[in-house]
């Protein structure tokens, strides 16, 4: 792996992370709060799902 292939991942984060906010500020919000009021149990499964997807599509594009 090179380094400019790692930075060049984090770059395309970032960039889409703050598509939402940028367009919708509103909807980030109420997002945020929604995801406040979940249990903490409820949020590492949803991270855990989030993991493996991103794990699957990074395996798909990679293969």
């Amino acid at each position: 792996m090179y380094w400019s292939d790692l930075f060049a991942a984090l770059a395309l984060y970032l960039v889409l992370e703050g598509v939402m906010p940028f367009l919708s500020p509103q909807s980030v919000k109420r997002l945020m709060q929604a995801l406040s009021s979940l249990q903490d149990r409820q949020l590492r499964w949803f991270g855990l799902a989030s993991m493996s997807a991103g794990i699957a599509l990074l395996y798909f594009v990679r293969s």
